[in-house]
This record gives C-alpha cells, structure tokens and sequence, in this order.
C-alpha cells in the first residue's frame, strides 16, 4: 500500500473514529499533501467483516478540499446511510473502508460508451437520480449497470433520463 493510499484510507478511519468518541467531526488536517487539497466527489465505503455498512458520496465538490470531502463522507457513510444502523465505536476495530475519488461527470449519448468495469453511472433526470460506482461485483454488463442504476433511482419505463459515466481513484 503506497502513502498516499494509507493517508486517504487513515483519515477515512480517523474521521469515523473520532465523530464516534467526541460526537463532533475531525478537524481537517493542516499541511495537506497537495494530492489531498484538491476538490473532487469522493465516495466513502464502509464494510464490517466483508459486509456493507454504509456507503455515502458526492459526485461533484461540495467541500473546500478532498481531504475535507473525505472527511465528511466518512462520518455519513457510518452514521447517516438510511440502509443501515449507525455504526458504533465496538465496530470500529472490524471496519475496512474504501475511497472512490472521482473525475468530472461525462455525458453519454449512446450506452455503448459504458463499460461497468471502468466507468461509474449517474442516470438522473429533473426529479431522480440513480448512481452506481465501478467495478461493482455482481455488475458485469452494461444491461445490468443500465437497470440496477435506473433502479436505484427509482426510474419507470416512462421516464426520460440522461446518462452520464465517469471514473474513480480507489483507494483502499
């Protein structure tokens, strides 16, 4: 695991652990590495023993800098994910987590252009939205991204939509 990895994974961990004891968020770190000060939607991914516990993200910035990104997704993903109970800190020694850092969205004008390997999916129109990370087990043809995406926002048969794809940096 490279540093940067083991920095962005920490601060996930960190940012959880201390909501979880102060109740009150981790103060983003000063002298962030430069790869941290920039803005990106970041997914935050929680798993305890290998099961889900909680995943949270943005797809566009919505904080000043990623570590900031990190750190609040984190705390939502463990404490706010409405599929799931809050985690607790006798957890916390069993939770792994996992980080999607993501590019800017693209528009997609023909579905051809997806790949569930590599790309993300953001269907969305002017009420609904249905979003699925990459690389997803159980994820393995475009048909099914398509259906599992559209699903997951809550989508009909009459709806219209634009798609959208887009790619992570995971670090776990």
């Amino acid at each position: 695991m490279d540093t940067l990895t083991r920095g962005i994974v920490y601060l996930a961990r960190k940012a959880v652990s201390h909501y979880l004891r102060h109740r009150c968020p981790l103060p983003c770190p000063a002298n962030l590495p430069d790869s941290l000060k920039q803005r990106a939607g970041a997914f935050v991914s929680i798993k305890c023993k290998g099961t889900l516990r909680g995943c949270i993200g943005t797809l566009e910035p919505q904080q000043d800098t990623l570590a900031a990104e990190i750190i609040e997704n984190a705390v939502k993903a463990a404490t706010k994910d409405p599929r799931f109970d809050p985690v607790t800190e006798g957890e916390l020694d069993d939770l792994t987590f996992s980080i999607d850092v993501l590019t800017p969205l693209e528009p997609v004008s023909d579905i051809s252009m997806l790949d569930p390997k590599r790309y993300g999916l953001v269907v969305r129109n002017d009420k609904k939205q249905g979003v699925l990370l990459p690389d997803l087990e159980g994820v393995p043809t475009i048909a099914e991204q398509v259906r599992l995406c559209r699903l997951k926002g809550g989508f009909t048969d009459e709806d219209t939509e634009e798609y959208f794809r887009f790619r992570v940096q995971r670090f776990r």
